[in-house]
């Protein structure tokens, strides 16, 4: 007994008006019962490291909306909040379906990637792609299934809450980039005499011109008259001259330092310094110890 002909005549390697049909109406679905987000692809994805697996440095330099569908309307999912030996840990997981033809227009890519992040606006935060339900192209287990080698009408993202580590992330989206921006490590540089003022998210550099620079930051904050605050800092500011790239602000340096405090006792960032000067007190790294034993 074969299936019907009349109802079930969907060729394997062809698509059909009514599975279009369908598509269509799961792309309306989503537009309905999803919510906005952006879609941010790793635009280093060129630069990782093969032998140990991973991204020395990841930069995120575009987002894209896009609607997807929460799955776990209730709550989050994962192990929550936990309490290790290394303090309070986010494990928080969410799932989220996106329509495969709205990403495929969308973003320019094959297909979601893991290692891409995901900035839900209703949460305020980011979420890391951990695995894309992809891989079943061969059989979906409803009625009017798309032919071979495109019958998932979706593509099912399972995600973690994203932990900041110096990550670059510049979209040019004042809601993203203003997310992360208090979070990166600070260098002061304290300076002593010159001339214009510094103006908070402009390039910094040292050197003739920024193409040829030694140097190069995002301001943070500036004083005026005696400390600049940078983040993103590319190669190592000297003793010299630091300049503006838009105000052209033009400043000898006095001192830099990398161990500006930052007030992120509760944050997801771990302050170095701290952990440093603490550290100092109980091992001893001496020529009389120097194995560096407590």
């Amino acid at each position: 007994m074969a299936t019907n002909l009349y109802f079930n005549s969907f060729p394997a390697n062809q698509i059909t008006s009514e599975q279009l049909l369908v598509e269509d109406l799961v792309v309306e679905s989503l537009g309905i019962n999803g919510m906005d987000v952006y879609y941010m692809p790793r635009s280093s994805r060129d630069s990782v490291d093969m032998l140990y697996g991973e991204d020395t440095l990841k930069t995120y330099t575009s987002a894209y909306p896009l609607e997807m569908y929460l799955e776990n309307v209730t709550g989050m999912e994962g192990e929550g909040d936990f309490m290790s030996k290394f303090g309070l840990e986010i494990r928080d997981e969410v799932s989220l379906l996106v329509s495969r033809r709205r990403f495929g227009f969308t973003v320019n890519q094959t297909r979601p990637l893991e290692g891409d992040l995901i900035y839900i606006p209703l949460f305020q935060n980011f979420f890391e792609i951990t695995f894309v339900e992809h891989e079943n192209n061969q059989a979906m287990f409803h009625t009017l299934g798309r032919g071979r080698g495109g019958n998932v009408y979706v593509y099912a993202l399972k995600l973690k809450q994203f932990v900041f580590s110096s990550e670059v992330i510049e979209t040019g989206i004042s809601e993203i980039d203003g997310q992360i921006f208090d979070l990166y490590p600070r260098t002061r540089i304290s300076l002593s005499s010159g001339s214009g003022t510094f103006v908070a998210n402009e390039i910094v550099y040292q050197g003739a011109n920024l193409a040829n620079s030694t140097a190069q930051a995002t301001v943070y904050t500036y004083n005026t008259g005696t400390s600049l605050d940078i983040i993103r800092v590319i190669g190592t500011f000297n003793s010299g001259n630091v300049r503006g790239n838009t105000g052209n602000a033009n400043w000898i340096i006095n001192t830099v330092s990398d161990t500006a405090l930052m007030n992120d006792a509760f944050e997801d960032v771990v302050d170095n310094n701290r952990i440093e000067t603490e550290s100092d007190g109980i091992l001893d790294f001496t020529e009389k110890n120097p194995f560096g034993e407590a």
